[in-house]
Formats: structure tokens, C-alpha cells, sequence
């Protein structure tokens, strides 16, 4: 009698615990929606993975990629830029009404300026939105491209920067423009090919070059890492 009755115990857990598994449909729903694992490879094949075309500038304008949004986060008062800015921070700023940032301490890492206002900050899109246009985007719908300009999926694709650097950098390629500081040209180089990467840009002629040349020179070790955008 003690046996069967401890079986029926069991028996009853057993079935108290089969609900809280959801059903293999559930499973692979949950699966599919799992953001893809992270590719890693080295600068020099990530470069070769970049599919060459011509660029097209035409019917390019900003508004064309709406930004900033409510953010990762849509119920802490703070946009896009002001989430990257926090994420960013080396010393936390304090937040006030409407997300104000107040004191706070940054590192431009284009320049290597330290930065105690965040007004003068410029939060940059790696790869520009202008050439984002030119190598892919102005196919898109409005929603990628609205995804793009708010990318917070990937640490690479938005940057804090200092204002003045980032007009320096405007939308050009590194064929055209590198950050000042030598020692962070191998990151920046990693980081605009992971971000063409992950959204699947296109490259021209003169920027592949440019990126051939840190990929079998300067930056043969930088690892490259990226996982496809939704």
C-alpha cells in the first residue's frame, strides 16, 4: 500500500510538472525567435565576405531613417541617443526630467577626448546613415531602416562621440576618412565591417581596398564579430 500510494505520488507530480514544459510547437517558436549566435572571424575574411558594388546616392535624405526612438528601454522617458549615452558612460551621469543628462564623464574613442558634457556629444552611427543609403538601404523598407538608425542590438553599430570629430567623419568610408587616433584605426576598421555585416551592405571598389589595406597590414589580428539584424 506505501508503494502504490508513493506511485501515485509521483505520478501526480509528474503531471503537475508536464504544463509547465510548453508544447514542441511552442519550442520552436521560442527557437526561431532566439537571436542568432554571434559569427567571429578574422578582419582580413570578414572583409572578404563584403559584397562589391557601386554606390547610388540618389534620393537620400536623412528623414529617410527616423530616429530616435523610444529606445530599447520605452518606458524609462530616455530615446535612443540618451540610452547609448547611459550604456556609454564611463562615469554615470545624473537623469533628470524628460531623460537631461547631467555631469556624467565620456571617452570619445575616435579622438580619445574625455568628455564631461554630454551636449557635445554626437551618439554616430558607424557605418553613416548617407552611406548606409549607398550600399543597401535605400532598398529597404522604412521599418529597417528605422531599425538601423536605433540599432542597440549590437555595441558597434552607435558610438558616443565628440561632435566635432563626427562632422569630420560625416558619411564617408574609411577610403576617405580614419579616426585621428592611430591606435583605435584597428577597432574602427573591425567595427564598420561587422556593421555592414550585420545588416548586409555592400562595399565599392575604393572603400574595399582601403579596408584590404588595415585587414593585411595594421590589423592582420583584429577579430571581427557580428550577428545577423533581424
Amino acid at each position: 500500500m506505501v508503494i502504490k500510494n508513493l506511485m501515485r505520488g509521483l505520478g501526480a507530480l509528474c503531471l503537475a510538472l508536464v504544463p509547465l514544459l510548453p508544447p514542441p510547437a511552442a519550442q520552436t517558436a521560442q527557437a526561431a525567435q532566439a537571436a542568432p549566435a554571434a559569427e567571429v572571424t578574422t578582419l582580413a575574411d570578414a572583409v572578404g565576405l563584403l559584397k562589391v558594388t557601386e554606390e547610388d546616392r540618389a534620393g537620400y535624405t536623412r528623414a529617410s531613417f527616423r530616429h530616435w526612438t523610444a529606445g530599447e528601454d520605452a518606458t524609462d522617458g530616455c530615446d535612443t541617443r540618451s540610452e547609448v549615452l547611459l550604456a556609454e558612460a564611463v562615469v554615470a551621469p545624473t537623469v533628470g526630467t524628460g531623460c537631461e543628462l547631467t555631469g556624467g564623464r565620456w571617452t570619445s574613442y575616435f579622438d580619445g577626448q574625455e568628455v564631461t558634457d554630454a551636449g557635445s556629444l554626437d551618439v554616430a552611427h558607424t557605418v553613416a546613415l548617407g552611406e548606409a543609403w549607398d550600399s543597401g538601404a535605400s532598398a529597404w523598407t522604412a521599418g529597417r531602416r528605422e531599425a538601423y538608425a536605433n540599432d542597440q542590438g549590437a555595441d558597434v553599430s552607435l558610438v558616443a562621440v565628440t561632435s566635432r570629430t563626427n562632422r569630420r567623419k560625416s558619411d564617408h568610408d574609411p577610403a576617405d576618412w580614419m579616426p585621428p587616433s592611430p591606435e583605435v584605426q584597428c577597432r574602427y576598421t573591425g567595427e564598420w565591417v561587422s556593421t555592414k555585416l550585420r545588416w548586409q551592405l555592400t562595399a565599392d571598389d575604393r572603400e574595399l581596398e582601403a579596408l584590404k589595406v588595415y585587414a593585411e597590414g595594421p590589423c592582420e589580428d583584429t577579430v571581427v564579430r557580428y550577428a545577423p539584424a533581424s
